[in-house]
């Protein structure tokens, strides 16, 4: 396996060499703090995710108490360079300059399908992210550190998940690969 990096201030997430950079997807998570007492701004926070689409990996993420487009143009600027980047509807996006053709549809989310995926996956995976009352984050930092972990073992396991679909071609979607498999 390879070892390319996207440089992350001072975490690096793990991108697979076989990442095609023909198309990534942008989108935000909204995450639910105005209830919880306790932490540490009071503010709801959202959590801005990059993936490509093939392999499905998460190529960057920010944490912020906003959707802002200095934050995405951040992350765009620290990637590799995309034919193509879709985004949903939300007007933050027109104030990102995208380095190859932008599509923001605000209609459906059939451009944006494998990134609401990705922030599904997110949620199931991360407590924090799904339970309103018992699970959450008092911290930035805190959040960061786990995104980190999450999306790093999300990335290595999406890779070999697809190496295994190319040695074994002939089960098509019917696969049957697993953790097991993985380790």
């Amino acid at each position: 396996m390879g070892k390319r990096v996207c440089k992350k201030g001072a975490l690096k997430i793990w991108i697979s060499p076989n990442t095609d950079i023909f198309a990534f997807e942008l989108d935000e998570i909204y995450w639910f703090t105005n209830a919880r007492k306790g932490h540490e701004m009071g503010i709801n926070t959202y959590i801005m995710t990059v993936v490509s689409r093939f392999p499905r990996q998460i190529l960057s993420f920010e944490v912020d108490n906003g959707v802002k487009a200095e934050l995405i143009q951040k992350m765009v600027d620290n990637l590799p360079l995309a034919e193509n980047y879709f985004t949903d509807g939300c007007c933050v996006y027109t104030g990102v300059d995208f380095f190859g053709r932008h599509r923001r549809n605000q209609i459906n989310k059939n451009d944006t399908y494998i990134i609401e995926g990705t922030n599904a996956d997110l949620r199931h995976y991360i407590a924090g992210l799904r339970r309103k009352s018992r699970c959450f984050f008092r911290s930035f930092e805190t959040l960061k550190a786990v995104l980190y972990l999450v999306i790093n073992a999300y990335n290595k396991f999406g890779e070999a998940k697809e190496l295994y679909k190319a040695k074994y071609p002939k089960y098509g979607r019917d696969y049957n690969f697993s953790l097991l498999n993985y380790i």
